[in-house]
């Protein structure tokens, strides 16, 4: 079922069309995926859209998306109407609906392998095929900061960044107009207003993403002083949820520009200052029950659970090249911003990269969120990569209690070198993550999820950041080392 102008109805082309008419919809838009996780889109009369758009796609250059060579570029996408919901950005009344990318072929299309969404269906198909699991339902927090003003520039001769915001502590001893009451360094945290300044944007998304489908547990201001708040989404099928990430960070950009303000997911816009992650929650259902329940395990978790989690920890270096996918996630991860920087799990623990939430208690509410991920990750990439490790866990059953792991019920930003010696630790960058996974991509590409040549492309695409980020000036450099 989807919902168009306030009713539900079933998907159909002919249901559609009626309730376009109904509602005045002049136009149809596409949205696509590409490779590093920017939506694209295409736009058409609601006329063109046809039973023939449905059964044929519509065509396009896979190549300016990061997917294929120039020369096996020609792709066409199918939308899909299960995902179609109003813009309420278009000028024009517009429908929007997700697209599916397909490899032209005699007799018939077939799915492109490393369509991003497609990766996420081929997960849950393979979950499903190995019998532990129907389903995994994850929950994304979302953590992003809102500015007034940002600009930059980088050039040979010339780096620089400004961001800039009323509610910020620097702007306190501004002349001219000001009545004060600016959010404290890292004193943000459930800030209420006036110093809240941006309580009733948040709402006024969340009502945007409410209409659209997306429910919304709460909202906040997060740690940092400086424009940076978080908007906690229910659960939701994992495919699913991606598809709402990408959502939502539309709704969230697109909102804000209407109000002359700007979103940023980046995971360190500003030194000092806590920084934005994704952190995914995460639980297992069989036939509507769930998986990961046990009142006699640690923190109420079954041996499944712990296993799945195994998993993840084993694998978690070499996930952080798809969940952590920026050379800026690595200025996130570093001691003293709630941020993981060990492997390792514990109840309670936010320094961990595993955290299991004491409040969870029911059954059906039993899981554990990994706090690494940040928002410059292919939501699709990462969700069906997290999936892959934990069911390798599984499988495998990895333990992690006894392949030391944890419980870590400590501050692990505190522990002595010797502790330090027996603790493994996160990627301290890009390229070390991006060598984690060309060490360790075996659990992805099992049961044809993650295509080899995806991830070799994937790796080849961001070693590309890397060396561009590594060969340019820094402005700190000048103040360190001009002078020598």
């Amino acid at each position: 079922m989807i919902i168009l102008g306030g009713e539900k109805m079933a998907v159909s082309l002919s249901g559609i069309k009626t309730l376009c008419k109904k509602n005045a919809v002049k136009m149809a838009d596409f949205m696509m995926i590409d490779l590093n996780g920017r939506w694209r889109h295409l736009t058409m009369p609601i006329e063109r859209l046809t039973e023939d758009t449905l059964k044929n796609g519509v065509g396009f250059d896979g190549s300016n998306y990061g997917f294929a060579p120039v020369e096996k570029s020609d792709m066409v996408f199918i939308p899909d109407l299960a995902s179609a919901y109003m813009d309420p950005f278009a000028e024009v009344p517009t429908l929007s609906m997700i697209g599916d990318v397909y490899v032209i072929e005699l007799p018939d299309n077939r799915r492109f392998d490393q369509d991003p969404r497609n990766v996420a269906i081929h997960a849950e198909e393979y979950l499903r095929s190995t019998g532990i699991a129907d389903e995994m339902r994850i929950g994304p927090e979302f953590e992003f900061h809102v500015f007034d003003h940002v600009n930059y520039s980088v050039e040979g001769h010339s780096s620089k960044f400004r961001v800039d915001t009323a509610q910020a502590e620097w702007n306190s001893g501004l002349e001219g107009e000001n009545l004060a009451y600016k959010v404290p360094h890292k004193g943000g945290y459930h800030a209420a207003p006036p110093f809240d300044r941006l309580s009733g944007f948040r709402s006024r998304v969340t009502m945007l993403m409410e209409s659209r489908g997306i429910l919304v547990k709460y909202h906040h201001h997060e740690v940092g002083g400086p424009g940076q708040v978080e908007i906690e989404v229910e659960f939701g099928g994992m495919r699913e949820m991606a598809d709402k990430t990408m959502m939502t960070k539309y709704i969230l950009k697109n909102a804000a520009m209407a109000e002359g303000k700007t979103v940023t997911f980046m995971p360190k816009p500003i030194f000092g200052e806590a920084g934005n992650g994704l952190h995914v929650h995460m639980h297992l259902f069989k036939k509507g029950s769930p998986l990961f329940y046990d009142s006699n395990g640690y923190s109420q978790l079954s041996q499944t659970a712990l296993y799945f989690m195994g998993g993840i920890l084993k694998h978690v270096r070499a996930l952080c090249g798809f969940t952590n996918p920026s050379t800026n996630s690595y200025k996130r991860l570093v001691p003293g911003y709630e941020a993981p920087v060990t492997i390792g799990f514990a109840t309670s623990n936010r320094s961990s990269v595993i955290r299991i939430p004491a409040y969870a208690k029911d059954p059906d509410k039993k899981r554990f969120e990994l706090r690494s991920p940040d928002g410059t990750c292919n939501p699709y990439y990462a969700y069906s990569a997290i999936l892959m490790a934990g069911i390798d866990g599984i499988k495998n059953k990895i333990d992690p209690q006894k392949e030391g792991y944890g419980p870590y019920d400590m501050n692990l930003y505190t522990l002595s070198k010797e502790e330090q010696g027996r603790i493994q630790f996160l990627p301290q960058s890009l390229d070390e993550a991006l060598d984690a996974l060309a060490g360790d991509h075996g659990f992805l590409t099992q049961g044809g999820v993650f295509p080899k040549r995806l991830i070799e492309i994937w790796i080849e695409n961001k070693r590309k950041d890397g060396s561009r980020y590594k060969q340019l000036p820094h402005p700190v450099e000048y103040e360190m080392y001009f002078d020598l």
